[in-house]
């Protein structure tokens, strides 16, 4: 498919949609089925997913929601997995793009739970630079918060940043980044890896 051409595969519609709406785009819509998820078996049947896709306000006919579906449903069970929809979602990463993020959300979680919270942060991340906390605006915490709030989804901020909301993120970002080389430079830099 040229790149010129408007997008007709129900799922890269859906994906270029979601990434319209910034690096948060995925991530939001994975917090919407989560939400959605009253039974917390972490899956969805069509039904809960077209309506998690209403909520959410992408534009996909219920003919479109339900190739996606099948798509992903792939044990044919009429229900679809987060984690396994999440991964048809996210725009295609390469191996080294994966392992970077994977290094940068290892080294935030230094406790090793598999969640970052504002006590993995403190000793990883400096803010005695933030301008705020240097006029005295906010606390050392209000700082953690607000930067482990840019990475949590954006209709339920919990202060914990799970590896799945991180890759989310990321991948957000890969998918305005064409070279592989430069990304992994830039988190690298970015999380001194």
């Amino acid at each position: 498919m040229a790149s010129d051409t408007k997008a007709t595969d129900p799922l890269e519609v859906l994906r270029q949609q979601c990434l319209a709406r910034g690096v948060a785009g995925i991530k939001g819509l994975a917090r919407t089925f989560r939400i959605m998820d009253d039974d917390g078996s972490k899956s969805l049947d069509l039904q809960e997913f077209i309506k998690g896709l209403e909520d959410y306000g992408v534009v996909v006919s219920r003919e479109e929601a339900r190739q996606i579906f099948t798509l992903c449903d792939k044990d044919s069970s009429g229900s679809i997995n987060f984690n396994e929809f999440l991964e048809n979602l996210r725009p295609p990463m390469s191996s080294a793009r994966i392992s970077v993020i994977g290094q940068a959300f290892k080294k935030l979680d230094r406790t090793g739970d598999g969640v970052v919270t504002v006590e993995d942060l403190r000793g990883v991340y400096n803010c005695s630079q933030h301008p705020k906390y240097k006029s005295g605006e906010w606390t050392e915490e209000q700082v953690f918060l607000t930067f482990l709030s840019s990475f949590d989804s954006p209709n339920d901020k919990d202060g914990k940043v799970t590896q799945e909301e991180f890759m989310n993120y990321y991948s957000g970002v890969s998918a305005s980044i064409d070279s592989d080389g430069y990304f992994v430079t830039m988190m690298q830099n970015a999380w001194k890896l």
